[in-house]
């Protein structure tokens, strides 16, 4: 028998085939191998993020985790990679668990997983998106409010949440400024089965972000993120830097910047410069992006690995919620999540004890 609240078992666990309600996203550059290996081995779910590998290094970071791990573990794929079909066919062969988006998945893609067996769990910023993809046979979603880091929405998480799960019959999972136990039970009310958090697994012992860009969260505050569009075009909460204050001013800068970051980010990922082409097009289409906006596009991913891998501010972006301001240290990933998991049960008994439940 678990020793924590029983009301933390939600029914999806069993279905992830997983201890405790919590998700670890797949960040990029910054959920490797390690990360989501240790995630799932400390009985949470943690997802590698693939979207900044190349096919050769997500096949790889895969196996490692297989070695590090016989937990459950996911991936998180970009929709729109020129080889994103052969990639989730590996993924099936592989006998991946479960799916997560970077970005909105077709119903292709959610069928050929289901039909599979594989989990399909997209990320949603709105309640109409959530239904949309709900009749599409996903198996749940992650409800993330404005407070949430990266690409995040309009609605705060408070509001979200309890939109979402009155609106599907599939489980939800909350995320946005999320970050303990109180957090955890605070969306069991809302109605969700879980939640999911990228901040504070960025900030732990196996996230091999470099320690000064760790400290350099550790030293902002909650009022210290911004929502902006001035990095690619498309809303993302980020910590309010130099280099983010120098971007809101300089927007003539943006346009070559992008241009000389996409044929970065295609030298990192291998993707040639036709389906670079075909990829921008598609954005174009797809998402009602202006050229501008499609070239824009392109800063995000260098601008983060810049700050996650490389350890550069001054050139470089920090994706983030607004947890950040109260997170104070970076333990193991396994006292992190045995710390909400004891928090949240203690937050329950103390409810039902106070209400004579």
């Amino acid at each position: 028998m678990s020793k924590y609240h029983p009301k933390l078992k939600t029914p999806f666990c069993g279905k992830l085939g997983i201890e405790y309600p919590i998700i670890q996203t797949g960040m990029g550059w910054v959920s490797t191998s390690k990360l989501t290996a240790a995630t799932s081995a400390a009985g949470a779910i943690g997802f590698l993020a693939t979207a900044t590998q190349t096919f050769d290094e997500m096949k790889n970071a895969v196996r490692e985790i297989k070695e590090l791990t016989d937990r459950p573990f996911g991936i998180n794929v970009r929709t729109d990679s020129p080889d994103i079909d052969e990639r989730l066919t590996w993924a099936i062969q592989q006998g991946i668990k479960v799916v997560s988006f970077a970005q909105a998945p077709s119903p292709e893609m959610v069928k050929k997983l289901s039909d599979n067996g594989v989990i399909t769990i997209p990320t949603i910023a709105a309640r109409r998106h959530a239904e949309k993809v709900a009749e599409w046979g996903v198996d749940a979603v992650i409800a993330q409010g404005m407070e949430g880091g990266g690409h995040t929405g309009e609605v705060p998480t408070a509001v979200l949440v309890p939109q979402v799960t009155k609106a599907v019959d599939i489980p939800v999972f909350a995320a946005g400024g999320i970050t303990d136990g109180r957090g955890l039970v605070a969306a069991l009310a809302w109605g969700a089965e879980g939640i999911a958090m990228g901040t504070r697994f960025l900030l732990s012992q196996e996230s091999e972000v470099p320690e000064s860009i760790k400290q350099a969260y550790f030293n902002a505050g909650v009022t210290d993120t911004v929502r902006t569009r001035s990095v690619d075009g498309v809303p993302q909460r980020v910590i309010n830097s130099q280099m983010v204050k120098a971007l809101e001013r300089n927007r003539i800068l943006k346009f070559p910047t992008a241009v000389r970051n996409a044929l970065k980010f295609r030298n990192t990922t291998d993707t040639s410069i036709p389906d670079l082409l075909k990829e921008a097009i598609s954005m174009k289409k797809n998402q009602d992006m202006t050229w501008a906006q499609v070239s824009l596009a392109a800063n995000a991913p260098m601008l983060t690995k810049a700050t996650m891998v490389d350890g550069n501010t001054e050139i470089g972006i920090m994706p983030t919620g607004v947890g950040l301001g109260v997170i104070a240290s970076g333990p193991p990933v396994e006292e992190i999540i045995q710390g909400i998991m004891t928090d949240a049960s203690a937050c329950l008994l103390a409810l039902t004890e106070d209400t004579g439940a």
